[in-house]
C-alpha cells in the first residue's frame, strides 16, 4: 500500500491548540494511566488522547497530546477500558451500525496499549464478527504541544507544533526533545497539516485487520533518571493469599505498579561531606542504583521524602531498593550553603527535575531543590532500618559519613534556633511555604482556621528527628565511631522539650499540636500527624494511648482511612489536599505506629478502611482521595487531580501487611520477631516473598492464629502475641 503525503504551510482547524480548562489543574480521577518510568500514557476509558492531561509523556515532557481513532461517518461506542498490570491497557469499542444484520454488534475496534521507556505502542484491531462484507475508513489523528509537565499541571494551553512528514511517519522536535510517530502498515494517506493518517479497511465476515502505531520520544542528552537497564527488581515480589481477596489484589497491583515506577541513577559523582570518599558510591563494578519515582503524572522523578518512605515500607522485601535510594540521595547530599536552592551541608534534597520549574511569579523551583525539613532525618532512619533488615555491613559503613553529616544538619538546624526543635522556613520567597509532607500552602493551621506563620516546627518532624538521633547513635556505636552518647542525650532532651511545649488540651483531653509557629505557640489543630509520632519512641505509653484513642475517633478515622485534618476543625474540607483528604501512606504509617506502640485494636479498623478504599479504586490506591468517609459514601470519592499510581500509596500495602504480622528484624542481633496482632479478618493467610538479610522468608497464619515461619537459618525466631490495649 503506497502512502500519499500531504503538506501545507499552515495548520487547519483540526490541529488547533489542545483543549484544556485554562489555568486549572487537569482532573485525572477517571483516567487510565499506563506506566513504565520514565514514560507513561494518560487517557480516559475510551482510550483517546484529546484534552486536559491526556497524552504520552517521557521525562517530564509531553510527546503526544492527541491520538484519536475515528471511523469515517460511523460512531465508535466505547464499551470497556481496563488496565492490564501497570504498563498495558486495552480499550474496546463498537462501530455502531456497521455490518449489523441483527441488534448484535458486528464490527469492533480493540485498541491495545503498551508503554515501555521512551515508547508508546498502540495496536489497533478491527474485527468483523458479522455476516456482511464491510468497508470503512479509519482515521488516526496525532498532534502534540511538547509541553513541559509544569505547564500541563497548571492547565496552561500550549499551541500545537507542526510535524514534519517523512516516509517513516511524523516527526516533532523542540530544543533537545524529539518525537516520531510511525505506522505499520503504512497508511493510505498521511497529512502532516492535520496530523491525519487514514486507512482504507475491507473486512470479509470473520476476518480482522491490524495496525501498529509507535511513538518514540527521546531527549538528545539522554534521560536524567533512566529506566534500569537490567530487568532485575531490587526486591522480592510478594505473593499474598488470604481470606480477604481485596488484600491479595491490593498487594498484586501494588507490586506491578512499583515495578514500573523504578528509575535508576546514572551514578555521576557528586559532592561529599567531610570524611566521605566521593568515589565510594560510584564503584564501576556495582549494579546501577535504583529508586522509586514518586508518582505519575506529576512527580515521576526523584523525591527525597517519597522515595525514602517507599523504600522503608518495602524493607521486608529486601534491602536493595533502600540501598539504591540511600546512595542516590547521598550523592546529592548538600555540601554548601545556597539560598537559591536551599542546599545546606548535610541536607537531603526534596526533588530533582531536568530543568527549573516556573509556576507563577511567586512560585518557582530550581532543578535540584532542597526545600524539605524531613528528608534528612528520614534518610538516617532508613539507613538504620536497612541495617536491621540485613543490609551488608560494608554498604552501611560507606554511608556512615553521610549519616554523620545528616546528623550534623539536624543538630545545627535545631540548636541554631535556640529552642532545640527542627524547623523550616522558605528563604527564597519562591519555594514551598510548608516543607513537611503536608506541603500545600494552607496545610498547617490553628484549630480556628488561622494559618501558621513560619518558621514552623512540625510535630512529626520532631518524631523523625528523635528516631534518627537514636538510630544514628546505634549505628555509630555498632561501627565504632564516636558520637553515639551525644546523639542519645540529644534525643532525650528533644523528648523532654516536646512533652513540655507541644502538648495542648481541648474538651476531649490532651494531644500534641500539629506544630509550633514562629512565636513558639502551639498550632492546635487535630490532624493525622498523630500517627507519625507513634512507635518512634518519642512518646511514653500513656501518651501513645491518648493518641490511639484520638485516631480511633470518627473525626479522624473516616472508615476509609485517616483524615489529614479532623472533620471538627474550622477549615476542614474533604477535598482539601492536606486539610481533610485521606492519604493511604499517611494511614499506613499510623497503622504501623499503632502496631509498634502496642495498640493493634486501633490499627485494625484503619487497615480495614484502606482495604475498602482499595476495592473502590480497583486495587490501585491513588496518592490521596476525598475524606467524606464511610458514613456517607460506600466507596470513597476520588481527589480529581491525584497521582495514580503513587509509590508510597502502593508501598503502603506492604507496610500494612508487615504491621498485621508484627514483623520486625534485628539481623545484627540475630533475631526476627513475628507478632501477628490483627490478622483475624485475613486468616488463613500465606505471605510469601519476604526477605531478610538476602534470604527468603515465608509466613503462614492458620485460621486459629497459629503462625508457621520459614526463615533463613541462623536467625532466632521470636514469636510474640502483643496484647490488645
Amino acid at each position: 500500500m503506497s502512502t500519499t503525503v500531504k503538506t501545507h504551510d499552515t495548520m487547519n482547524s483540526v490541529a488547533q491548540a489542545i483543549p484544556a480548562a485554562e489555568g486549572l489543574q487537569p482532573f485525572l480521577h477517571d483516567a487510565h494511566v499506563t506506566l513504565y518510568a520514565p514514560s507513561f500514557a494518560i487517557s480516559h476509558a475510551d482510550g483517546q488522547f484529546h484534552s486536559g492531561a491526556d497524552g504520552f509523556y517521557h521525562g517530564d515532557s509531553r510527546a503526544l497530546a492527541r491520538l484519536t481513532v475515528e471511523a469515517d461517518g460511523i460512531g465508535i461506542a466505547p464499551v470497556r477500558g481496563a488496565l492490564e498490570g501497570a504498563d498495558r491497557a486495552s480499550f474496546r469499542g463498537v462501530l455502531r451500525g456497521l455490518g449489523e444484520s441483527t441488534p448484535d454488534p458486528a464490527v469492533t475496534l480493540l485498541r491495545r496499549r503498551r508503554v515501555t521507556p521512551g515508547r508508546l505502542e498502540e495496536t489497533l484491531e478491527l474485527v468483523n464478527a458479522g455476516r456482511q462484507y464491510v468497508r470503512v475508513t479509519l482515521i488516526v489523528t496525532a498532534a502534540t504541544d511538547l509541553a513541559l509537565m509544569e505547564r500541563v499541571k497548571q492547565g496552561d494551553t500550549q499551541p500545537v507544533l507542526a510535524p514534519t512528514a517523512t516516509e517513516a511517519g511524523l516527526d516533532w522536535a523542540r530544543d533537545t526533545f524529539s518525537v516520531r510517530l510511525t505506522s505499520t502498515p503504512e497508511p493510505a494517506t498521511l497529512d502532516a497539516a492535520t496530523g491525519r493518517l487514514t486507512y482504507d479497511v475491507e473486512l470479509a465476515p470473520g476476518t480482522e485487520w491490524t495496525a501498529v502505531l509507535r511513538c518514540d520520544a527521546a531527549h538528545e542528552d539522554g534521560d536524567q533518571f533512566p529506566a534500569p537497564t537490567a530487568e532485575s527488581v531490587p526486591w522480592r515480589t510478594p505473593v499474598l493469599r488470604s481470606a480477604d481477596r481485596r488484600f491479595d489484589q491490593w498487594i498484586d497491583q501494588s507490586a506491578a505498579d512499583l515495578d514500573r515506577l523504578r528509575l535508576s541513577d546514572p551514578v555521576a559523582p557528586g559532592g561529599a561531606p567531610d570524611g566521605a570518599d566521593p568515589a565510594a558510591l560510584t564503584a564501576p563494578d556495582r549494579p546501577t542504583d535504583q529508586f522509586l519515582a514518586a508518582g505519575a503524572p506529576w512527580f515521576l522523578t526523584l523525591f527525597g521524602r517519597d522515595s525514602l518512605w517507599a523504600a522503608r515500607m518495602l524493607l521486608p522485601l529486601g534491602t536493595g531498593l533502600a540501598a539504591g535510594t540511600l546512595r542516590t540521595l547521598a550523592r546529592r547530599q548538600g555540601v554548601r550553603t545556597d539560598q537559591e536552592t536551599e542546599e545546606q551541608p548535610g541536607k537531603i534534597l526534596h526533588e530533582v527535575r531536568r530543568a527549573a520549574q516556573s509556576f507563577h511569579d511567586t512560585f518557582a523551583l530550581p532543578p535540584s531543590y532542597y526545600g524539605t525539613v524531613d528528608a534528612t532525618p528520614l534518610w538516617i532512619t532508613l539507613l538504620h532500618d536497612s541495617w536491621r533488615w540485613g543490609l551488608a555491613p560494608e554498604e552501611v559503613e560507606e554511608l556512615l559519613p553521610h549519616a554523620e553529616a545528616a546528623l550534623g544538619w539536624i543538630g545545627d538546624r535545631s540548636d541554631g534556633e535556640g529552642d532545640g526543635f527542627l524547623k523550616y522556613v522558605d528563604s527564597t520567597g519562591r519555594g514551598l511555604a510548608n516543607q513537611g509532607w503536608k506541603d500545600s500552602g494552607d496545610a498547617i493551621r490553628h484549630r480556628d482556621g488561622r494559618l501558621a506563620t513560619s518558621p514552623i516546627a512540625l510535630c512529626e518532624v520532631q518524631a523523625y528527628a528523635y528516631e534518627a538521633a537514636r538510630g544514628g547513635a546505634a549505628l555509630l556505636r555498632a561501627f565504632g565511631r564516636p558520637g553515639a552518647d551525644r546523639w542519645e542525650e540529644w534525643a532525650e532532651r528533644l523528648r523532654d522539650r516536646f512533652r513540655s511545649r507541644f502538648w495542648v488540651e481541648d474538651e476531649r483531653g490532651a494531644y500534641p499540636a500539629v506544630a509550633l509557629d514562629r512565636d513558639g505557640r502551639p498550632v492546635d489543630s487535630v490532624t493525622s500527624g498523630f500517627g507519625h509520632l507513634l512507635g518512634t519512641g518519642l512518646l511514653d505509653h500513656e501518651e501513645s494511648a491518648l493518641l490511639a484513642a484520638r485516631i480511633s475517633a470518627p473525626d479522624l478515622d473516616s472508615g476509609h482511612g485517616l483524615r489529614t485534618l479532623s472533620s471538627d476543625s474550622v477549615g476542614y474540607n474533604p477535598y482539601g489536599y492536606h486539610i481533610g483528604s485521606i492519604w493511604p501512606h499517611d494511614t499506613a504509617i499510623a497503622v504501623h505506629g499503632l502496631a509498634r506502640a502496642g495498640f493493634p485494636d486501633a490499627a485494625a479498623p484503619l487497615a480495614a478502611g484502606l482495604l475498602t478504599a482499595s476495592a473502590g479504586f480497583e486495587a490501585r490506591l491513588p496518592e490521596l482521595f476525598a475524606g467524606h468517609g464511610a458514613a456517607t459514601d460506600r466507596v470513597p470519592s476520588p481527589y480529581p487531580a491525584s497521582c495514580r499510581p503513587q509509590a508510597w500509596a502502593a508501598a503502603s500495602s506492604v507496610l500494612v501487611l508487615q504491621s498485621a504480622l508484627g514483623l520486625s528484624a534485628d539481623v545484627p542481633g540475630g533475631t526476627l520477631t513475628v507478632a501477628p496482632t490483627f490478622t483475624e479478618a485475613y486468616r488463613p493467610l500465606k505471605a510469601e516473598g519476604f526477605d531478610i538479610a538476602g534470604g527468603r522468608l515465608d509466613i503462614a497464619v492458620d485460621a486459629d492464629g497459629t503462625a508457621h515461619i520459614d526463615a533463613p537459618a541462623g536467625l532466632e525466631i521470636r514469636r510474640e502475641h502483643l496484647p490488645s490495649r
